[in-house]
This record gives structure tokens, sequence and C-alpha cells, in this order.
């Protein structure tokens, strides 16, 4: 993986619409999560999230990205992300991990949240945790002076500790007029990185994701040549925040996630 080295910063008044943008996604998010539930469907998601961002006045940014042809990427269990959605009703015990972004007066935002399905077992549970801590780790490493690969090693050190794998083939990434802009944010560190590892500065926009699979690392693409697997079929977790590097320390802009608390008492 060849890291970019172009780190753009925004102005202030760049960074009040990225804010918009993150706060409005936040407030999708919130319906969106709240239609989770035994018998919904992720295409029933994914029109709460489409009706809700064209509401309020913004657009979905997946839609028609690349070909995708939905507005959220839902991904349940062992999917790890790009996940589309359909009409094959959640069950009891599941988990599906909803991607979602938006553009706002030509500013994107973009966040994930695995979600339980009803209760779910305590060992899916503790994925889910370790994954959010695993994203909140990476965020507090996004510091002024900080390099780009301390985001990473954040994440990887936490993640293998707890005996899980660190996806790789797919990473965060900076955002702001577009939605992919450079550089990527890898969830790991190692022999693989190559290129420069630039000290961060404020102004960066960031979307920091870690995706966390409960066994190997290794991953597949469906047939449908979208929704990316675990290769040993074992459930995966993905969180996602879009920040903003400041002096005063990292911000985040897209809302809030579900409590660990919330997780932890809602198993079987």
């Amino acid at each position: 993986m060849r890291l970019g080295t172009q780190l753009n910063a925004l102005s202030p008044q760049e960074m009040d619409r990225m804010r918009a943008a993150g706060r409005l996604l936040g407030q999708v998010f919130d319906e969106v999560l709240a239609a989770v539930a035994p018998e919904a469907t992720t295409a029933d998601l994914d029109r709460i999230a489409y009706e809700a961002i064209t509401g309020a006045g913004a657009k979905p940014a997946f839609l028609n990205y690349r070909g995708f042809p939905a507005t959220i990427c839902a991904s349940v269990d062992e999917e790890i992300v790009h996940g589309i959605p359909n009409h094959v009703p959640l069950r009891e015990g599941q988990i599906v991990g909803i991607d979602m972004g938006l553009i706002l007066n030509e500013f994107y935002s973009d966040r994930a949240t695995t979600m339980p399905v009803g209760r779910v077992s305590p060992q899916v549970a503790r994925l889910l945790r370790v994954t959010k801590e695993c994203l909140q780790r990476g965020i507090e490493a996004a510091q002024v002076g900080n390099r780009l690969q301390d985001i990473g090693r954040a994440v990887q050190t936490l993640a293998e500790a707890e005996g899980f794998g660190v996806v790789r083939e797919y990473s965060g990434h900076c955002i702001g007029r577009q939605l992919h802009e450079e550089p990527q944010i890898p969830n790991f560190v190692g022999r693989e990185m190559r290129g420069p590892n630039p000290r961060l500065v404020a102004g960066m926009a960031m979307a920091i994701e870690p995706m966390i699979n409960q066994g190997t690392w290794k991953t597949r693409i469906l047939d449908d040549r979208w929704t990316v697997v675990t290769a040993d079929g074992l459930p995966s977790a993905h969180f996602e925040h879009t920040i903003l590097v400041t002096e005063a320390g990292p911000e985040i802009l897209t809302g809030e996630h579900p409590s660990l608390q919330e997780m932890e008492l809602d198993t079987v």
C-alpha cells in the first residue's frame, strides 16, 4: 500500500461546512439506527436514509458512486463493507454494518456504525466493543504533529491484542470536496506500507474507519463485485467517524455511536 503525501488543510469557512455536513449525517444516522430490529430489511434502512438525506436538502454520497446502487452500504455478519441493501428480513442475533455518506453545500461527510439486531452473543458484543474502541484510539492519535501511521498503529495494537484481525485491503481516507481524498489512512502498519509518513496538520478532514474481523484479516469479494466478506466466514465490525484535526485535538463531526454499555447489556 502506497501512502499519498498531499495533506489538504481546510479554511475556517470550509471547516464550518464540514461541520454542517457531519452534523446532518449524525442526525440521519439516528433515524436509521432506530429502525434496526428483527424483521426490518436493509432495503427499509436504505429508504429511510434516502428520504432523510434528500428531505434535508442534501445528496446521498454513495448512490451511483462508481456504480453503487444504493444510499447506504449494509453489511450483515461476515460482510465487512459494501453490502448492497436487500429485502431479506434481519434476524435476532445478527449484526449489520451501516456505512453512509452525504453531500451538503459541496462538502462530504462519511460514517459507519455496526449495530446488533436485538440480542447478540457475548463474543459478537465483544467484537463490537473492541472495534468501537479501535475507532476511538485511532481518533485520539489524530493529533497535530503526529504522523499518519500513528492512527493505524493505535488501531492495530488494540485489535490484535484482543485476538482480532485487522482488514488490510480497505482503509480510511481524507475527505472534503471529494468523498475519497489522499492520503489513505490504513488501520495497520508494517512492511506493506510504502512512501512518506507525513505529520498531521491542523485543518485536515479525515474519515477514520477500522474494519475488524473476529478471525482472519483476509477477505474476498462476492459475485456482485461489491460485497466484501471475511475469508473464514466469521463476523466483522466496522465503525467510522469523519473528524477534523485541530490544534485543540481531533473534533468528531458525525454524531455519536450507541454506547458500549448498551451493547454490553443487550446480549444473550
